[in-house]
């Protein structure tokens, strides 16, 4: 069985962006020690509409819903397959529970209503 990815495309606000990674480094550390291959956080920085052959591509921003003073960010974590996925994703929660009692802030430093999310398979790799 292939790889298995989780992906995510969000929108995080610039004057944000601190605050974001560091959430991000604190999730990767706690996946990776959980048994995530590899994890990624990808701020966008191209997000002009190319053109592929005489037709435009959409742009992310657009695609995102993304306003002035914003930015996409494209993250994935890789996972060996979909139940290694499940079992990491499993722990996981269970350790963000832990870390949340007691606290009334769950705020997030980005709008989760404009959060995209899937689990994809591998089928090409390289």
């Amino acid at each position: 069985m292939g790889k298995y990815v989780d992906g995510f495309v969000l929108v995080v606000p610039n004057d944000k962006k601190e605050e974001y990674k560091k959430m991000a480094e604190e999730g990767r550390d706690i996946w990776m020690k959980l048994g995530a291959l590899e994890y990624y956080e990808c701020r966008g920085n191209d997000m002009v509409p190319q053109d592929m052959g005489g037709e435009k591509a959409r742009a992310f921003p657009e695609m995102a819903g993304a306003k002035n003073g914003e930015t996409v960010w494209f993250s994935f974590i890789v996972f060996k397959s979909k139940e290694h996925r499940d079992e990491v994703n499993a722990k996981m929660i269970e350790e963000m529970n832990k870390q949340m009692e007691g606290k009334n802030d769950m705020s997030m430093p980005f709008d989760m209503k404009r959060m995209a999310y899937g689990g994809f398979q591998v089928e090409v790799e390289g």
